[in-house]
């Protein structure tokens, strides 16, 4: 998933070596706060100092429940700390300080939660405890397991685990003491000069990987892999990490600006889930081995080194982050792959906000972090369309120019919507106020059609394509594209509508015969009914779907019922098909090969397509209601019995594919079939 903006963690320092504990120490230095702390994870023992400055009066901070103060002094004189009930699961204290302003010295200990891997750790992350386990320790940001005096800090600090452990937390690994026999700690010491807003500590029976790459003009960039060990031997698994996080830091160094760190670390531990600090990111240990990781997740939260944990986030005025990332990240690599499945990825975005009521559709200004499908559809998929229309709209040498300058201008500091308007404008000599204040601020979707497209000859050999296009209102501010057709030829060209109507009128040198809006989704928009491609998920959620099994043997019948309870969350009606299509209710069809084929032909309908045909153990593919003229259809055909049961555990999180091919229970090739998007004939031909 895409990480936690903001969410940084740093290493501590110095352990009781007696104790096996690991010790962290926060302690003020050049305006930095400074730990120390010793945590056992054998024992969950968990020991901690930390000095800091906050302001003049009663300090009061939360510390997690687990925790409590043994003492507190500062510049040698004793101070005495009072604790009371907070918010669930912490303890409020108050420590009375005197005048003077000398640094404060807290000292605290207890014992911590045990790591708890069960959990839904990405929907109660503000809520996480600090847990330790000799498998695995995670001390979030947030969770009060040190205290917090300022919104945003810098700090030192020094980390001491028992031996066989290693542990880090986000910034730069100052020095590192690695045991030289039995029983002696692993101690390190890290530093964030730059502010943030949390520290999260991990640690773990990790085998360290180290790459060290040169960078011009600047020290060399360390790039570490934190392992255990079965992992870690596996064979070319941690340099193909470091390899490919090298990859995308000099990537993004080119198209933003050098990066701001001189390090970063992938550290894959038992928790299932994905978290993302300044120099390093957090993976389940059972993702890591997937190559499709590296080549997505990877990539998206490297990239957060620059937005959102180099750029900070005007929570108060909005998230632009996760939509400015998934644009240049997520969005980038699909357009590497192909126009097609970046079309693909846009027509995603749009599928999901008109999922949504249209009276629940948030504004973009509104999001600050993804709850549930609505959030993520805007914040997420409206906020990477925005780019993709705003780089259409002032071009792509300008937008690169103005992500640029707003890195340069922004960089380790807190910035909104409002700063990046800003450097994209300057890039672009355009307003561009119009656009953002209307993109952020309105919550539905513009309906946009072609009232009229009409054709006169213009000489000989040209003709004159008046088109006429309309939104309803409010009003957006759109540039669309508009596909012209005409025998043998397709031209696409643009028109701006910033209110409900405008014309246009082209100049051709050919008769089209007819013009389709937006053909390939590059706008944020409301689609005609009918237009979206039939997907898995409108089978799977349905409430009456059908079943045809087209099952002979006994065999068969059985797996197909049986692969039809796993897939369908509702029980599916037995019928024919012919009875099946003489309704409006969604219908599975299910067989072997030659059995579907039979099927499809009896009642007429459409062979399996090329994108499935002669491929894999199983195919699977939808058809709509045009396609079958009556109810929808999604067809499931495999080699044999074998083939269907191996389809039980994959095929329901396909949910958002229109086809797949299957080889055993692997899907090893999938995608959604193209927008069916209205062609309005041209008058006057």
């Amino acid at each position: 998933m895409p990480a936690a903006l903001r969410r940084r963690a740093h290493r501590l320092a110095s352990l009781l070596p007696l104790l096996l504990l690991m010790v962290a120490s926060v302690a003020r230095a050049d305006g930095l706060v400074e730990l120390d702390v010793s945590l056992d994870p054998a024992s969950r023992a968990f020991k901690a100092s930390a000095r800091l400055s906050p302001p003049e009066g009663d300090f009061r901070f939360l510390l997690h429940e687990s925790l409590r103060v043994t003492g507190a002094s500062a510049g040698g004189r004793a101070l005495s700390a009072e604790a009371q009930r907070g918010p669930a699961g912490f303890r409020e204290w108050r420590i009375r300080q005197a005048a003077g302003g000398a640094p404060l010295q807290i000292d605290y200990a207890g014992q911590l939660p045990p790591l708890d891997v069960q959990r839904d750790h990405r929907s109660v992350l503000q809520r996480m405890p600090p847990m330790s386990s000799p498998e695995g320790s995670y001390l979030p940001a947030g969770s009060g397991w040190y205290p917090q005096a300022r919104e945003m800090f810098g700090y030192r600090l020094r980390l001491s685990l028992p031996g066989e452990q290693r542990g880090l937390v986000a910034g730069r690994l100052l020095a590192e003491t690695l045991p030289a026999r039995p029983g002696e700690p692993y101690q390190a010491s890290f530093e964030m000069r730059q502010p943030t807003d949390g520290i999260d500590l991990m640690a773990g029976p990790w085998r360290v990987r180290e790459k060290s790459v040169a960078r011009k003009g600047a020290p060399p960039l360390v790039l570490r892999t934190y392992f255990a060990a079965a992992l870690d031997a596996t064979p070319g698994l941690a340099e193909a990490w470091l390899d490919d996080s090298a990859a995308y830091i000099r990537r993004y160094s080119q198209a933003i600006g050098d990066y701001p760190y001189d390090n970063f670390s992938v550290v894959a531990g038992p928790l299932p889930t994905g978290f993302g600090m300044p120099t390093l990111t957090y993976l389940g240990e059972a993702v890591v081995r997937l190559p499709f990781i590296r080549k997505t997740s990877l990539g998206h939260e490297v990239l957060h080194n620059w937005w959102g944990n180099g750029v900070y986030v005007d929570y108060r005025r909005g998230n632009w982050s996760e939509g400015l990332t998934t644009f240049m990240a997520d969005y980038a690599y699909r357009l590497d792959e192909s126009p097609a499945a970046a079309a693909e990825m846009r027509l995603g975005w749009l599928r999901d906000a008109l999922a949504l009521p249209a009276d629940a559709q948030p504004a973009l200004r509104d999001f600050r972090s993804r709850q549930h499908g609505a959030e993520a559809a805007v914040g997420y998929g409206k906020a990477a369309m925005l780019f993709v229309m705003l780089q259409d709209r002032i071009g792509e040498a300008a937008f690169r120019e103005g992500i640029r300058s707003f890195w340069a201008s922004q960089r380790f500091r807190t910035a909104g919507w409002r700063e990046l308007q800003a450097a994209l404008e300057g890039a672009s000599g355009q307003r561009l106020g119009p656009f953002f204040e209307a993109w952020l601020n309105q919550r539905a979707l513009p309906a946009v059609r072609i009232e009229r497209a009409s054709l006169r000859p213009d000489g000989d050999s040209h003709h004159r394509l008046s088109v006429d296009v309309a939104q309803d209102t409010p009003a957006h501010p759109l540039r669309l594209p508009l596909e012209v057709i005409g025998p043998g030829r397709r031209e696409i060209h643009w028109v701006s509508l910033d209110g409900p109507r405008a014309s246009t009128t082209l100049r051709l040198g050919f008769a089209p015969q007819g013009v389709r809006l937006d053909p390939d989704t590059r706008v944020w928009r409301r689609l005609p009914p009918g237009s979206l491609p039939p997907i898995l998920r409108q089978w799977i959620g349905a409430a009456s779907p059908r079943l045809v099994n087209a099952g002979v043997d006994a065999d068969t019948r059985a797996a197909v019922d049986t692969l039809a309870r796993r897939l369908l969350e509702n029980a599916p009606a037995g019928t024919s098909l012919t009875g099946a299509l003489s309704g409006r209710e969604p219908v599975v069809l299910a067989g072997t090969h030659a059995e579907i084929d039979r099927a499809l032909a009896a009642a007429g309908l459409p062979p399996r397509p090329a994108e499935v045909a002669g491929r894999g153990s199983a195919q699977v593919w939808t058809l709509g209601s045009a396609d079958t003229r009556s109810a929808p259809l999604a067809v499931i055909s495999a080699r044999d019995a074998a083939a269907l049961d191996a389809l039980q555990r994959g095929l329901p999180h396909y949910g958002a594919q229109s086809w797949l091919v299957f080889e055993g229970g692997r899907a090893i090739a999938r995608g959604t079939w193209p927008a069916s998007l209205p062609l309005t004939p041209v008058a006057g031909r």
